[in-house]
């Protein structure tokens, strides 16, 4: 009988991934589900195969060089594929796949839990009941800003913009985006394309950031760009934290340039910047953009697939770079 896989998983997964894991690879779950660090990553692919990893793990091109000649392979829980030099594998002649897809839907329902969030003022809101400083209604306590008939701009419109835009077109908001390259008019569905993303900018009460992270778009998010949306405008970020000067936003949402945030992602993730969380008009969440058990379970099943799929000498299903 030909012997399992034998796979390194950095972190902890979804039990039913898990159960499926056990089955078809030789592997030892991380039951501490720490962050392991570099040197301990090098000790524990000793003898393995393949590593599973995810955002989480720095797989550079200084830990890609230590890996043992033993790995031929590297899968990412993941779509967003930053967090691994590509480069540095393929010199290395080491595959990587990730998961796309699967998370679209689940990532959009959270850009629209940010809309609403940042809009209504819910965290000020839950607050005060949770604090019991609401002590009556009022014609004027806590107005925030209506979603329905707005102007909604998107930085970026692959699958999850796509899928936010639809989502939004329910609040009969209208659309406007800034892409590598227009749409087809069947994805378009009707939106306006900004071939230069400035020219977009002053068109958005509302901006949603789903351009992919990376040098490219690093800090695009900047104080030029927010003086180019109207006054009061919201944003969202369910992307990458690394595409917004932090420095600039918090001082808009200070000064009132922008009525509020919301954001799912930071730079430096859970070291966000602290000055947020002074902040009542942010409204905040722990990266929660794929967290639905359904959907961890397909990322983690994706993930499999392609590891089953190497392994069987068969091309990955989703490979990257």
């Amino acid at each position: 009988m030909t012997a399992k896989p034998k796979l390194l998983v950095t972190r902890r997964l979804p039990p039913a991934v898990t159960d499926r894991l056990m089955k078809e690879f030789d592997a030892v779950p991380n039951a501490d589900d720490r962050i392991l660090s570099p040197d301990e990553i090098i000790a524990g692919a000793q003898g393995k195969d393949a590593l599973l990893v995810t955002p989480a793990d720095k797989v550079n091109a200084a830990l890609i060089e230590r890996l043992p000649a033993s790995i031929k392979m590297i899968a990412t829980f993941s779509v967003g594929h930053e967090h691994i030099d590509l480069a540095a594998a393929k010199q290395r002649g080491l595959p990587v796949s990730n998961t796309p897809d699967v998370l679209t839907d689940a990532t959009a329902d959270i850009a629209l839990l940010l809309m609403l969030g940042a809009a209504r003022r819910a965290y000020e809101g839950e607050r005060a009941v949770r604090d019991a400083t609401w002590k009556s209604w009022s014609t004027t306590y806590m107005l925030g800003v209506h979603m329905t008939g707005k102007r909604l701009g998107f930085f970026g419109m692959g699958r999850i913009g796509q899928a936010v835009a639809r989502r939004a077109r329910a609040f009969s908001m209208t659309i406007h985006y800034s892409n590598r390259k227009r749409l087809p008019a069947d994805l378009e569905q009707g939106a306006t394309f900004h071939a230069d993303t400035e020219a977009m900018l002053p068109h958005c009460d509302f901006l949603s950031i789903n351009a992919p992270g990376g040098a490219d778009t690093y800090h695009w998010f900047n104080a030029e760009r927010i003086a180019m949306l109207p006054d009061g405008a919201v944003v969202v970020n369910t992307s990458r934290g690394g595409l917004v000067d932090d420095t600039a936003l918090i001082a808009a949402l200070k000064s009132g340039k922008l009525f509020a945030a919301g954001l799912d992602v930071f730079e430096n993730e859970p070291n966000l910047n602290p000055a947020y969380r002074e902040l009542p008009n942010v409204f905040l969440l722990p990266h929660l953009g794929s967290a639905t058990i359904e959907t961890r379970n397909a990322m983690g099943f994706k993930a499999l697939d392609n590891l089953a799929a190497f392994f069987a000498g068969k091309p990955l299903l989703d490979p990257v770079g």
